[in-house]
């Protein structure tokens, strides 16, 4: 049941999800589709010719890091095109005269990214699983590492939309911090496959812990031990959430 205290929330919860929903063929159906045209073009250069895993098929070992990617690059799409585009067009000003706190701004976006993500990563599973069959090693796994990657990248992207002025700030930021730890994660590799001083370059990578844990949700084998990689994740998050939330306390840029 909604409480009077929390109409604000989830009023404006409900708007960030109708937001992308409205346009889910760019929001949801875009980015399946490009997942899976990673899928065909890697699994037909490589499929025949790696195995990461003993065992395990490329294709199938490709599947799960395609689908975390996806996930997380829409959950940060989410919270940080919302803001940056409020901002520039002006209509930030009709959410901050509300009466709901910046805890409550912070839990509706959250949300929001977390819903879209997980929609993405799952349609992409639905869609995968039409002609490979997946095995499901530790669901509950798979699913913590997807509900807090989405989190974490919704609060990277409050954060990428508080700092950001400009579309092509952002368009930047997306460019040259999103990408490039997502395809440096161990999406399409595995990092013992790397040079010693590049698995290390890797493990600095906060992307190669989501990935691998949700990986070895599937197939109950990874890189590291997944423990660790859950302990990070939940680490990284406390702390990007923290500074989130102090940030719009203080209303960085958000009040003039």
């Amino acid at each position: 049941m909604i409480t009077p205290s929390m109409v604000g929330a989830w009023t404006l919860f409900k708007k960030e999800l109708l937001r992308f929903w409205k346009v889910s063929f760019q929001t949801v159906a875009a980015p399946v589709i490009t997942a899976l045209l990673y899928l065909l073009i890697f699994s037909h250069v490589l499929g025949s010719h790696v195995e990461i895993y003993p065992g395990v098929d490329y294709t199938v070992f490709l599947i799960p890091g395609l689908i975390m990617m996806s996930l997380l690059q829409n959950a940060f799409a989410n919270s940080s095109s919302s803001l940056i585009q409020s901002k520039v067009m002006g209509n930030i000003i009709f959410i901050l005269i509300t009466p709901i706190s910046y805890l409550e701004f912070f839990l509706a976006f959250l949300a929001a990214s977390i819903i879209r993500g997980v929609c993405v990563g799952f349609c992409i599973y639905l869609v995968s699983t039409l002609f490979i069959d997946l095995p499901l090693e530790h669901p509950w796994i798979i699913l913590a590492f997807a509900f807090l990657g989405s989190a974490m990248l919704g609060a990277f992207g409050i954060i990428a939309g508080l700092w950001a002025e400009k579309f092509d700030q952002m368009a930047a930021f997306q460019n040259f911090v999103i990408m490039p730890l997502s395809f440096l994660s161990g999406v399409f590799y595995s990092i013992h496959s790397l040079p010693p001083f590049w698995q290390k370059v890797s493990h600095l990578n906060p992307f190669f812990y989501m990935i691998d844990g949700f990986r070895f949700g599937f197939f109950g084998v990874g890189d590291i031990s997944p423990w660790l990689s859950l302990s990070i994740v939940v680490f990284s998050l406390l702390v990007l959430s923290i500074i989130t939330i102090l940030m719009l306390r203080a209303g960085y840029k958000l009040r003039g």
